[in-house]
C-alpha cells in the first residue's frame, strides 16, 4: 500500500512499479524531513531514511554514495556482504579494496558494478543511492567535461539501459536540489525520469506542528495558533519549523505574530542564498498619490483576492511609464493592501556554468511554496532578456524561458502574482507582454489636474516629514506650470528642508517654499521622456486607464513619433 505516502513517493512508486525504468532523478526538497508511515506509527524522518527503510524496505541491498562518505550501507548484513565479494575479486585481481574502498565516483562505480552484476545473477534485489548527485555529474558543456564526470556519467546511462539491470529488481536513485545543476545527458536521457519533491503544504506544516508539540506545551511557547502557524510558514520545510520550535524552547522566546514574520523572511532569504530579498510592504494604495483609476483597478483585484476568487485575477501585470511616477510604490503598496508578502528577485546569475539556472530554478521552487506572493522585478527589460539572447552558452536564453514557463503555469493564476516593471516596454519581449503571463498593462503618468498635484505634493511632503509654518501649496504646483514627478516633487521638498535648517528654521516658510520650487529644476531629458510616455501609452491595456489627453490620440501617429524618437534618440 502506499496511499499514505507524499504525493511524489506516490507518483515514484508507480514509475518504479511500471518495470519500465529503474534510474530516477529526486530533486528540490531533498534535504528535508519526510512523513513516513500512518496514524499514530507516523513519523518525520530524512529522505534517505525514507528511501532505506520504507520506499525500499523490502530490498536484499541498500547502498549509499556520495563523494565525502564513499560507499556505505543500510545495514550490517549488506556490508558483510560486500566485503566478501570484495575480498574474492581481492584474491583474484591482485587489488586491495576491501581494506581501502575508493571514494572517487570512477573508482567507486567500477566496484559497485561488479558487485551489482554477481548478486543480480544470484536474483537479489538491489537499490543505489546517490546522494549530491550534482557533483559526480555536473551540468558541463561538453566540451569542457573532465573526464572523471564523463565516465561517471557513462556509468550511470549504462545501469538505465543495461539489459541485466533492467530485468532485475535494481534501481538507481539520484538526489540534486536543483535539477538544473545535472549533466542534461541524464536529465533527457528517456531511461530516466525525474520528480520533483516540493516543500511541504499548509496540512502537511499543520500536521507536523500537531505531532512534534503537545498542546499545553505549545501554548507556552506560542501566542500564535498552530493552524496560524502552519498558514504563516508557507515556503518553510519541516527541518525549519523544527528549528523554530526548539529555538522557543531553548531559548524560551515566544513564538508571536510579529517574530514569526521576521524568522520566516530570514529563514527564506537564506534558503534562498540571498537570491530573493523581501520588500517591507508597510503602507496601502490610499498612500499612493494620484493615479486614481489605475488605484480603483488593483483594488477590485483585491477585493477578488481577500474573496478567495483567484481565477478571475491576470497572472501578472506590466506597469509602465516614465521614470520617476511611483511604479515600485505602488507595487509595493498593492501588497501591503492585500496583505501578501511582496519580494524582489536579485542577481541570481553567476560566471559559472549551470549554476544560474540551478538558482532560479530553486527561487521558481520557493516562490510556488509561498505562494500567495506577490514578485517584483524591476527594469524588466533589461533584467529578464529574450529568447534569442546570444553569447553566453545560451544560458539568457534558458533563463528566459524559466521563468517565461513559470509566469504562464496557470495552477499559480492568483497565488504568485508577477509586477514587471519598466519604463520602456517596448523594449520588451511580446512573449512575456502577451496574454497568459503580464496579461494587465497598467501605465503611470506624472500629475495631470490640480487635485492631483496637491495630492501628489501632500503625500510627499508627509513622506519628507517636512514641516510648514502654515498651510500652505506653492504656486507653481496649483498653477500646473511645470510637470511634476513623484521624485522631482520628493527632490524640491527634500531642498525645502535643507534650505531651511541652513537659515536655522524648524519650520518652512511659504515664502521659502515658493522661491525653492520656482529655483527648481528637475533634471530635463524631453525626449527621453517623451519617448516613455508615449510608450506607455501605446502599451497600456486599458483605455480608461489613460489620462483624458492620451484617450483620443490617433494611435498610428503616435506609433510614428514613437519610431522618429527613436531614431533621434539614437
Amino acid at each position: 500500500m502506499i496511499s499514505h505516502y507524499p504525493e511524489w513517493a506516490q507518483e515514484f512508486a508507480k514509475q518504479y512499479l511500471s518495470r519500465t525504468l529503474n534510474q530516477f532523478i529526486l530533486h528540490g526538497n531533498v534535504h528535508d524531513l519526510v512523513p513516513a508511515g500512518e496514524g499514530k506509527e507516523k513519523k518525520f524522518v530524512r529522505l534517505k531514511t525514507f528511501l532505506a527503510d520504507d520506499f525500499f524496505g523490502a530490498r536484499d541491498i541498500v547502498i549509499f554514495y556520495d563523494r565525502s562518505s564513499g560507499i556505505y550501507f543500510r545495514d550490517q548484513e549488506s556490508q558483510k556482504d560486500f566485503s566478501l565479494a570484495l575480498s574474492g575479486r581481492d584474491s583474484l585481481a591482485g587489488t586491495e579494496y576491501s581494506k581501502k574502498l575508493p571514494k572517487d565516483p570512477v573508482g567507486a562505480f567500477s566496484v559497485l558494478e561488479q558487485y551489482f552484476r554477481s548478486r543480480l545473477d544470484q536474483k537479489k534485489s538491489v537499490a543505489l543511492i546517490v546522494d549530491y548527485a550534482e557533483t559526480i555529474i555536473p551540468a558541463n558543456e561538453a566540451g569542457s567535461t573532465g573526464s572523471e564526470d564523463r565516465n561517471s556519467l557513462v556509468y550511470l546511462l549504462k545501469w538505465a539501459h543495461d539489459p541485466l539491470f533492467l530485468a532485475s529488481d535494481f534501481t538507481t536513485v539520484l538526489l540534486s536540489e536543483n535539477l538544473a545543476d545535472l549533466n542534461r545527458t541524464v536529465i533527457q536521457n528517456p531511461y530516466s525520469s525525474e520528480i520533483r519533491i516540493p516543500l511541504p503544504g499548509e496540512e502537511e506544516r499543520h500536521q507536523y506542528l500537531i505531532q512534534h508539540a503537545e498542546s499545553a506545551e505549545f501554548e507556552k511557547i506560542s501566542s500564535v495558533p498552530k493552524p496560524v502557524v502552519a498558514q504563516m510558514t508557507a515556503g518553510l520545510g519541516f527541518l525549519k519549523l523544527k528549528s523554530i520550535l526548539s529555538n522557543a524552547r531553548e531559548n524560551e522566546e515566544t513564538i508571536t505574530f510579529g517574530s514569526l514574520t521576521e524568522i520566516k523572511k530570514e529563514l527564506i532569504e537564506a534558503e534562498a542564498y540571498g537570491l530573493i530579498e523581501f520588500i517591507p510592504s508597510k503602507s496601502s494604495l490610499d498612500a499612493v498619490a494620484g493615479h486614481t483609476n489605475v488605484k480603483e483597478h488593483l483594488r477590485s483585484a483585491v477585493d477578488a483576492l481577500k474573496k478567495g476568487r483567484r481565477d478571475v485575477l491576470p497572472m501578472g501585470y506590466l506597469v509602465c511609464g516614465p521614470v520617476g511616477t511611483g511604479k515600485t510604490f505602488l507595487v509595493t503598496s498593492f501588497a501591503g493592501e492585500v496583505g501578501v508578502p511582496m519580494v524582489k528577485l536579485k542577481n541570481f546569475r553567476s560566471q559559472w556554468q549551470g549554476v544560474t539556472e540551478g538558482n532560479l530554478e530553486k527561487i521558481l521552487g520557493l516562490l510556488k511554496a509561498m505562494s500567495p506572493v506577490a514578485v517584483m522585478i524591476d527594469e524588466a527589460d533589461a533584467y529578464l532578456g529574450d529568447r534569442s539572447a546570444s553569447g553566453d552558452s545560451g544560458v539568457s536564453s534558458r533563463v528566459f524561458s524559466q521563468i517565461a514557463t513559470a509566469m504562464s503555469d496557470t495552477t499559480n493564476r492568483g497565488r504568485i502574482i508577477w509586477f514587471l516593471m519598466t519604463a520602456r516596454p517596448d523594449l520588451m519581449p511580446i512573449d512575456l507582454k502577451r496574454q497568459g503571463r503580464a496579461e494587465e498593462h497598467i501605465a503611470l503618468f506624472p500629475p495631470e489636474t490640480e487635485e492631483e498635484r496637491v495630492e501628489l505634493f501632500e503625500v510627499m511632503k508627509a513622506k519628507t516629514g517636512m514641516v510648514m509654518s502654515e498651510e500652505y501649496i506653492p504656486k507653481v504646483v496649483r498653477k500646473g506650470t511645470m510637470n511634476y514627478s513623484g521624485a522631482d516633487m520628493e527632490a524640491a521638498l527634500t531642498r525645502a528642508k535643507f534650505r531651511a535648517a541652513s537659515q536655522g528654521l524648524d519650520e518652512v516658510t511659504p515664502e521659502l517654499l515658493d522661491h525653492v520650487f520656482e529655483d527648481f529644476l528637475p533634471p530635463t531629458y524631453p525626449e527621453e521622456v517623451e519617448l516613455q510616455t508615449l510608450v506607455s501609452v501605446i502599451e497600456c491595456t486599458s483605455k480608461s486607464l489613460l489620462p483624458e489627453r492620451f484617450r483620443t490620440l490617433n494611435r498610428d501617429k503616435i506609433l510614428k513619433r514613437i519610431e522618429a524618437l527613436k531614431q533621434t534618440i539614437r
